[in-house]
Order: C-alpha cells, then structure tokens, then sequence
C-alpha cells in the first residue's frame, strides 16, 4: 500500500555532489522515520543518515559534515544532499521509510535502490 522510489544516482568525480531523492507514494495516512541507507559489493547494508518526524537527524560517522538529510512532508519526500563524495562512497543507495497506511498498518518500506559511483 505504499511504495518509495529514488532518483538521483550516477557517476560523479571525487569532490563532487550529488543530491538523492526519495519519494514515497500510496495509500499513506503518514510517515514516521525515513532514512538512506547503502550497500557497497562485498559488504552488508549500512545506515547513512536517518531523519524522524520532527526533523531530529542522525548520521554515520563516515558521512558526518558531508551529507546531510532532509525531508519535505507535503511532498512525501525524503533527500539526501552528498558533497565532498570519496571513492568509498561508492553503492547502492536505499531510501527506507516507516509508513502507516490510512487502513492503519505501520510497516518499514524500502525503495528499489540507486547507484552511486564516485570515480576519476
């Protein structure tokens, strides 16, 4: 009943921005935490940053002072602006959402993935 899809990805040198979108679509009567998360080849799946409801944000200590996290609630929509992007920022990135449903089922919702590759 919900679904999340993300845009944003490609290829882009070191230094470089790249700013990810997420946005969320469905029967949604709201949205709690949302999030992005990546998963590198070989590695397992890590939280970058995550954003609640009010606005509090979190990050992973690789991204700190680079990425950052925000959301607009009007527009479903979760962003995730990148600068300063390293080689090891490399991966698929997921945008995760915990979304209740007007029929009122809570339940954590992942989008399909994007890829970010940074490289010279």
């Amino acid at each position: 009943q919900g679904q999340l899809v993300e845009s944003g990805g490609g290829l882009v040198q070191p230094g470089g921005s790249l700013r990810l979108s997420c946005a969320a679509s469905g029967r949604i009567y709201s949205i709690n935490a949302m999030g992005w998360y990546r998963q590198a080849p070989g590695k397992q799946r890590e939280l970058v940053a995550g954003i609640t409801r009010s606005g509090s944000t979190n990050y992973a200590d690789s991204v700190k002072g680079r990425f950052t996290i925000s959301r607009s609630d009007a527009k479903r929509t979760v962003y995730l602006q990148m600068n300063s992007l390293k080689p090891e920022d490399t991966a698929v990135y997921y945008c995760n959402a915990d979304i209740t449903t007007n029929s009122g089922i809570r339940s954590n919702y992942w989008g399909q993935g994007t890829q970010v590759t940074v490289s010279s």
